[in-house]
């Protein structure tokens, strides 16, 4: 009880601190690795046609370099939300920072399609490793009234990787037959923010917390305290046990996956798992496939990149229109909305042909896609204690990587079968899933702490426990 009390406390403290120079620093930090992370990602879908060409790739080739490079994803996912909740969050996202650089480098010199399933596999791997840890740490530094704010500010950040790899796709993949490589090398410049991240993120009060290290806990939220130019509190008694060193965490209070499907915590899992593959399945299908589905109908390499590479460029504008939103009203509500206009729009876009038509309709997918994106991570991040946030979001996160392994091949399935239209049809209706199912059965969240449990509406606050 007097940990569960500590951490509270430290907790609240945190939540009181008003925004400062430590907060810039972490989401500059943070969103620069996303920002590159985002261009390895998402080079892929810019250089695919060019690939196709030089290598004579299949539309089942192409699908399978883009499903097998999913279970890179799906390992990351779950081994760096794992490691976070084990070994702690700045640890976990340095180490998977080295595997991203490692792998991207690798994306420069390969030669066969085999070849390139194996390190864009290792790229994902890397990315989504620390993708998941960077969600955790914004959410756990950032104070309640402003935690979906900076989580959308990192994201308006980050996302500007799409459209920077869609324009130096545009520009140099048609020109030389060795410009995909210099589109996939964009990844390299993340080492940059690697390093700031090393300088400027202390690992996450709030983790140490939980693993009873009360001690270090307080001198970093101190050290922020000082830095947002707030005189700490003087220590009161002596500090909670244990006291240094921390002992190792017991065997059996390690964060494990079947946890999520144990009492009060499944339902949480099950809601944020469901959002996030019907969200990212849609969301990555949509940006992976559309550059290969227009050049099928019969548009040019070189229109096909530049309406590409236009219709990225609106994404970043989609999470600024975010900013003002995501700590107004109810997370959930505002996903549902954001779900029932994408698919409307995904629907249109699916209609049309006209290169204008899907211009502006393409952009306004892009847009709506792009404001869902912070609800989802700080949604995803906020329901779990943090015990297991780290593990719980990443976990969800993952499991979506592995449907997104089948994804490519059910859209070319369903092109092939179907038609272009029936794709965008398909991608209508997951876009709408996670909102349905988030306003039906998920917890509010918005502006509650992180360490208070979050309950549906119908439940009162006095009925909200406390979180280890």
């Amino acid at each position: 009880m007097a940990a569960t009390a500590e951490a509270a406390a430290l907790g609240n403290r945190l939540d009181r601190l008003p925004l400062s120079s430590f907060h810039r620093r972490l989401v500059i930090a943070l969103a620069g690795m996303i920002l590159f992370e985002w261009v390895e990602t998402y080079a892929f879908a810019f250089v695919a046609p060019a690939l196709r060409d030089q290598w004579g790739l299949s539309l089942s080739a192409v699908a399978a370099v883009a499903g097998v490079s999913q279970l890179g994803a799906f390992a990351g996912g779950i081994v760096g939300g794992y490691l976070a909740d084990r070994i702690g969050r700045r640890r976990t996202m340095l180490a998977f920072v080295t595997v991203y650089c490692a792998a991207t480098a690798l994306c420069l010199i390969v030669q066969t399609p085999w070849q390139l399933i194996v390190a864009r596999c290792a790229v994902h791997l890397g990315a989504q490793g620390m993708a998941v840890v960077a969600i955790v740490v914004l959410t756990e530094f950032v104070p309640a009234a402003a935690r979906g704010r900076l989580q959308t500010y990192k994201v308006a950040v980050g996302s500007l990787g799409i459209p920077i790899a869609a324009w130096v796709g545009y520009f140099l993949v048609p020109q030389w037959t060795w410009g995909w490589r210099i589109v996939f090398g964009l990844g390299l410049f993340g080492i940059v923010f690697a390093w700031m991240i090393r300088r400027w993120v202390p690992e996450s009060p709030r983790w140490l917390a939980s693993c009873g290290d009360f001690v270090k806990a307080d001198e970093v939220v101190r050290a922020i305290e000082e830095q947002c130019g707030i005189h700490p509190p003087a220590a009161s008694g002596p500090a909670p046990a244990p006291l240094e060193p921390t002992p190792p965490v017991p065997a059996s209070d390690r964060p494990r996956v079947a946890e999520l499907l144990a009492g009060s915590h499944r339902r949480r899992f099950l809601v944020v798992a469901t959002m996030w593959v019907a969200g990212l399945l849609a969301y990555s299908a949509y940006n992976t496939w559309t550059p290969t589905l227009l050049s099928e109908t019969g548009l040019d390499l070189d229109d096909t990149l530049l309406l590409s590479a236009v219709l990225a460029t609106a994404a970043p504008l989609g999470a600024l229109v975010a900013v003002p939103l995501i700590d107004r009203w109810d997370r959930r509500r505002t996903q549902l909305v954001l779900g029932a206009l994408t698919a409307v729009a995904l629907l249109l876009f699916g209609l049309v042909r006209a290169p204008a038509a899907v211009l502006v309709l393409g952009c306004v997918v892009s847009l709506l896609f792009q404001m869902a994106v912070p609800f989802l991570q700080v949604y995803s991040a906020e329901v779990f204690p943090t015990r297991i946030r780290a593990l719980g979001s990443g976990t969800a996160n993952a499991l979506s990587r592995i449907f997104n392994f089948a994804a490519p091949t059910l859209v070319a399935a369903v092109f092939t079968g179907l038609g272009y239209t029936a794709v965008f049809a398909f991608l209508a209706a997951l876009s709408v899933t996670g909102g349905v199912v988030a306003i039906a059965f998920g917890p509010r969240t918005t502006g509650v702490s992180l360490e208070a449990t979050p309950t549906p509406e119908n439940h009162s606050a006095a009925e909200e426990p406390a979180l280890p």
